[in-house]
């Protein structure tokens, strides 16, 4: 952290900023170049474990098995959604999130599993991996350590895009989503061609209906892990946060797994221990959420306090009161401005959550260049709104 003071906002060179019409901020490109690459690299994997699952559980299988898939998906996404719209994360890098989860994650977790059970049967002949040991050891090491690899290269490729642990918690739960995706299609295509449409139901109940989250609990570990290592200066010190994220993930993971392999009454169980567990993540996440908003209130007071604002405005776009409000106005004009209102408190809290990184010593040059482009960008969404 520099210890020169840092200077207050820019002040506002016009009470009313004229319409202006920029690029994209600079420093943004490398992200996307990376986004991009990334799509196209586990778009590439992800056909290759399509192959794998329709060759081991028939076409007509995989459909089905993807069909009910998509139920708990849809929940999770919807639930990531809400989360993320305080400061709603780039699309292209949600997509490489999900993407990663559900083809380069699992693709890791076969593969490692493959070679595994080689290893063994070749140390001792005709031997097999005990099947709790899979699920209690094997899996949470293996899967959390190909998730949280997914979430380190979105911070490490558009930080710019990770401000802190609710990025972190809304990429890593992304990432989630997509590895539960495809291994819930593994797993009712295999109850389906084991034991018919009534073990199929069972396996739906315990995963689609009861468990939907559990992926996404533990992945959240990492990405918030990630966050917090962002938030406090980043470096190479988000290396050690993304290890302590890591063994919580996995260790969690292990006590997930372990109560369903070896509880005589995993209801029983999963209500004294699964469900706390999820109320806490719950609680986790409104905090974090709250402390967005109060970021939010507080940078863009300084702003506010540099005539960019007026305090009304810093009211409006800084409490989700004040945007509900503020939605709610833009949907009545004529014509309507609600792109325009939307487009306003998006620019609004990049601009907030840039001042942050600049606060809190994470600033480079880039993060200055932002500054300075959303600035313009505000200054133009006020403008098209009030013309």
């Amino acid at each position: 952290m520099s210890n020169v003071p840092l200077q207050p906002p820019p002040a506002n060179p016009s009470p009313a900023p004229p319409l202006w019409s920029a690029p994209p901020p600079k420093g943004r490109t490398g992200g996307i170049a990376f986004a991009v690459t990334g799509i196209v690299i586990a778009g590439a994997v992800g056909l290759l474990v399509l192959g794998y699952l329709a060759v081991g559980l028939g076409v007509s299988t995989l459909a089905i098995g993807a069909g009910l898939a998509v139920l708990p998906l849809v929940v999770v996404l919807l639930t990531i959604r809400w989360v993320d719209r305080w400061e709603p994360e780039p699309r292209w890098a949600l997509w490489f999130a999900f993407l990663w989860g559900a083809a380069v994650s699992v693709a890791f977790a076969l593969v490692v599993d493959l070679g595994i059970q080689l290893a063994v049967a070749y140390a001792e002949s005709g031997a097999t991996l005990d099947e709790a040991m899979q699920a209690v050891v094997q899996a949470p090491i293996v899967e959390e350590t190909a998730k949280g690899i997914g979430v380190l290269l979105i911070y490490a490729f558009s930080r710019s895009h990770f401000d802190g642990p609710v990025d972190g918690l809304v990429y890593g739960a992304t990432v989630a989503a997509g590895f539960a995706f495809t291994e819930n299609i593994l797993y009712f295509g295999a109850a389906l061609i084991e034991g018919g449409a009534e073990e199929l139901g069972a396996t739906f109940v315990v995963r689609g209906i009861f468990s939907p989250f559990a992926h996404v609990l533990f992945t959240a570990c990492t990405g918030i892990a990630i966050g917090i290592g962002a938030r406090r200066g980043g470096g190479a010190g988000v290396i050690g946060w993304f290890l302590f994220g890591l063994t919580g993930a996995i260790l969690l993971h292990a006590l997930w797994n372990g109560s369903l392999a070896f509880a005589d009454d995993a209801i029983g169980l999963y209500f004294t221990v699964q469900v706390p567990i999820f109320i806490g993540f719950i609680l986790v996440t409104v905090f974090l959420r709250r402390e967005e908003v109060r970021v939010t209130r507080t940078r863009l007071a300084e702003y506010g306090a540099a005539g960019w604002f007026s305090p009304a405005e810093v009211q409006m776009l800084a409490t989700p009161a004040g945007r509900r409000q503020a939605r709610a106005w833009a949907r009545v004009q004529s014509p309507p401005r609600t792109a325009e209102m939307r487009r306003l408190i998006t620019d609004a809290t990049h601009l907030a959550f840039t001042r942050q990184r600049l606060v809190t010593g994470r600033a480079g040059l880039r993060s200055s260049v932002d500054e300075d482009a959303l600035l313009r960008a505000v200054a133009a969404d006020r403008a098209s709104l009030v013309r």
